[in-house]
């Protein structure tokens, strides 16, 4: 008897365009919380003479309102240009390549449920490629976020996006766009395994076929992936911040001559607690930002899914 059932199909320009549109609409919600996230693990303990010198800068919404207060309104959404660049290449690749690498590593002819072992391993696949060609766009994306209120009459570094590019290559080189590459790869593969592998696994092992929790009725419905993106965030947060703390203070000063000279530097003066600053605005911003992600990404994936 030959199954006549349709099923439903997206070509890998449809999973990029859904992935980059979701990633996008994202970052343009969560980017003042990610612009304080990247203020407070810049922040480094101040000393005046015998005493350290209160931080600039307190806590995720205690940041927020340091900035809207000393810069403006729209210093939170510093680097939100760059940020779109970033997402439409890096969200469009590690999103839109994770169920084709997922496939490759487990086989066309493969029938069941694909370990969480192979969803890792596809998650850190698609993250360190889809971050090796997006890295500038991180990089001028930190560097405009890094940048404070300055002193009257001191110039910015950068007049915006574009000139922050051009500055870069004129003044430090094209190889500077890919300044801290080691550390942003090793991030953005631990974290976008973290949140696309957590929330597949989270989705479809613990909700919908509920082998372990055994939630009662749940549905492939917006709840659910609400759920899911919550896990996904709260996972990458956790397993990502030290990398993510390490690539930003590498972004954002070039004193440091290595990652492994940052991570020492920074365990030694700061101890190690340091590498989980910007804890909390960083869930808020990763936990909010996988929410919106992922539900919008179900949604716009509607538009690009045809019956087969």
């Amino acid at each position: 008897m030959v199954d006549t059932a349709a099923r439903s199909e997206i070509s890998f320009p449809g999973r990029f365009a859904s992935s980059a549109i979701a990633a996008c609409f994202a970052e343009l919600c969560t980017i003042p919380l990610d612009t304080a996230k990247v203020r407070l693990q810049l922040q480094k303990k101040a000393v005046t003479g015998d005493a350290i010198a209160a931080p600039q800068y307190k806590g995720m919404l205690g940041t927020v309102a340091t900035i809207a207060r000393e810069e403006g309104l729209a210093a939170l959404w510093k680097g939100i240009i760059p940020g779109l660049h970033r997402q439409c290449l890096y969200g469009g690749l590690r999103i839109g390549l994770y169920e084709p690498i997922k496939s490759f590593y487990v086989g066309d002819d493969f029938v069941g449920d694909i370990s969480l072992s192979k969803k890792i391993l596809a998650g850190l696949t698609t993250g360190a490629i889809a971050i090796a060609v997006a890295s500038p766009t991180d990089l001028v994306k930190v560097r405009l976020q890094a940048e404070g209120k300055l002193p009257a009459g001191v110039p910015r570094c950068y007049s915006g996006a574009l000139n922050a590019y051009h500055t870069i290559i004129r003044q430090e080189g094209l190889g500077a766009l890919w300044t801290g590459l080691g550390p942003n790869i090793v991030r953005n593969a631990i974290i976008n395994a973290a949140e696309l592998a957590s929330y597949d696994h989270v989705k479809q092992e613990w909700i919908l076929t509920p082998t372990i929790l055994k939630f009662p009725g749940f549905s492939d419905n917006m709840f659910t992936h609400l759920l899911a993106g919550l896990g996904a965030g709260l996972f990458a947060v956790c397993i990502g911040s030290p990398v993510d703390v390490v690539k930003s203070r590498m972004m954002g000063d070039s004193t440091y001559k290595s990652t492994l000279d940052c991570f020492i530097r920074t365990l030694k003066n700061e101890g190690p607690f340091a590498f989980y600053k910007g804890f909390f605005p960083n869930f808020g911003r990763l936990g909010s930002w996988n929410v919106i992600m992922f539900l919008t990404l179900e949604q716009v994936k509607k538009f690009f899914t045809r019956q087969v």
